[in-house]
């Protein structure tokens, strides 16, 4: 027997959860509305995984973190689901996803119709077994996507005490990871091809303080070479990562970040695609009628540049999941929605670092502040200029009221007289804006 629902959305993740919430807002009868998880848990926020989650001190735990808390809202309980007659239907893969026919299947044969979908399945993560490496699927070699990764990695920790990781990357994953190893009193050392940390954001300068201050936290940085093998115990457990510049590294645990893609495998040859991503429109609405994709699945209108992207952070997850809902709304009652005109934005928290980013990092670039990792007072920051217009900013230790301020300096592009006198300025020419 098919299960039939007004709405579904496939996904249990950010987006899925917001997604609800804004459903509810607008006013949901019982039973019109079905979240579909191959999680066993209702949504979390993500973001805690990769922090908090592994605190040595009072780690985060479910359901200290379903969303909406990462926005300062409601925290939404499963019982919240089950008031507003939402049915979350858990630790279920979907393996058949038919957009003509208006229905999914489970692995379990299940199937499930519906009247408009929302596509939430968010990314996964790329996998050392996928290019092949030699020994990678020893054990002890952990990914980190889902609150399941999180136990195991916490359970490694607990068990390997003053041991030795190894982190595989140098994005996100890669300096959020070696922050709390190094806080669980774990030797870290971290490997990434690229000439500094977090090179689709960082600029060599920005790099240049978190390489310094994570050196002096005591986190060994390897740069320009990659892990091309794995040696491993007789019990299975890694015990060396073989490096391509010929250097061995001795590893208790190893954590990998190189990436991941979105996951759109699904619904391939059935809907329009674009960068990787479904495409949609201004309102997440996709090439198929009443089908609409959100979060890192999404190519969507980013209006302020005047082109297409894909974003994947969980700001926009948050975000075009509410636009979604409100546009599907308005269609049913005639009437229309703004459409998203989203500033991109990204953050990142570790050790007592925290630091923010708005807008575009394109074009010339200028450092302001003390971005001197000895200083015991660092703050600092960047701009990006093109054509004339400040189109990116970045600080580090802001306030709230300072990251605000550059906030806005990114939504307003402000001309920049000349980068000699921009890095003069600094912040108080966020403030003026």
């Amino acid at each position: 027997m098919a299960k039939s629902f007004k709405y579904v959305i496939l996904g249990g993740g950010v987006s899925a959860g917001y997604a609800a919430r804004e459903f509810a807002n607008q006013g949901l009868k019982p039973g019109e509305l079905a979240i579909i998880s191959n999680e066993a848990v209702a949504p979390y926020e993500r973001p805690a995984l990769s922090k908090a989650y592994l605190f040595p001190e009072s780690p985060a735990r479910l359901p200290g973190f379903h969303v909406c808390v990462g926005s300062g809202g409601e925290r939404l309980l499963p019982e919240w689901y089950k008031e507003k007659g939402i049915e979350l239907i858990l630790s279920t893969e979907i393996v058949k996803a038919d957009l003509a026919a208006k229905s999914l299947t489970s692995a379990g044969g299940e199937t499930f119709k519906y009247q408009t979908l929302i596509i939430a399945t968010g990314s996964t993560v790329f996998r050392l077994t996928d290019f092949g490496v030699q020994g990678a699927d020893a054990k002890n070699i952990f990914y980190l996507r889902d609150v399941a990764d999180a136990d195991k990695l916490y359970e490694a920790i607990k068990a390997k005490k003053n041991g030795k990781a190894v982190v595989v990357g140098g994005g996100y994953i890669g300096l959020e990871l070696s922050a709390v190893l190094r806080l669980n009193n774990i030797d870290v050392s971290m490997v990434y091809p690229e000439p500094w940390c977090m090179p689709r954001l960082f600029t060599a300068g920005i790099a240049a303080f978190y390489e310094g201050y994570y050196a002096n936290k005591g986190v060994k940085i390897i740069k320009g070479t990659v892990a091309v093998g794995f040696t491993s115990d007789s019990n299975g457990e890694v015990k060396e990562v073989k490096l391509k510049d010929g250097r061995v590294l001795e590893a208790d645990i190893v954590v990998v970040g190189v990436g991941g893609r979105p996951l759109t495998s699904l619904f391939k040859g059935q809907v329009e695609e674009e960068k990787g991503g479904i495409k949609t429109d201004a309102f997440f609405k996709t090439s198929v009628p009443d089908v609409y994709a959100v979060g890192d699945v999404a190519t969507f209108p980013l209006k302020l540049y005047g082109e297409l992207r894909r974003v994947e952070h969980v700001d926009h997850a948050r975000k075009s999941a509410e636009q979604a809902v409100k546009a599907i709304k308005a269609s049913e009652d005639g009437k229309t929605v703004e459409e998203y005109d989203y500033l991109p934005y990204f953050y990142s928290r570790s050790f007592d670092l925290s630091w923010q980013f708005y807008g575009d990092n394109v074009g010339d670039t200028v450092l302001f502040g003390d971005n001197n990792p000895e200083s015991p007072n660092h703050k600092f920051g960047s701009y990006w200029i093109k054509d004339g217009k400040v189109v990116g900013a970045f600080l580090e230790s802001g306030t709230p009221e300072e990251n605000k301020a550059i906030a806005k300096v990114a939504r307003v592009q402000p001309p920049a007289e000349s980068l000699d006198q921009l890095a003069k300025e600094g912040l108080s020419f966020a403030g003026k804006i």
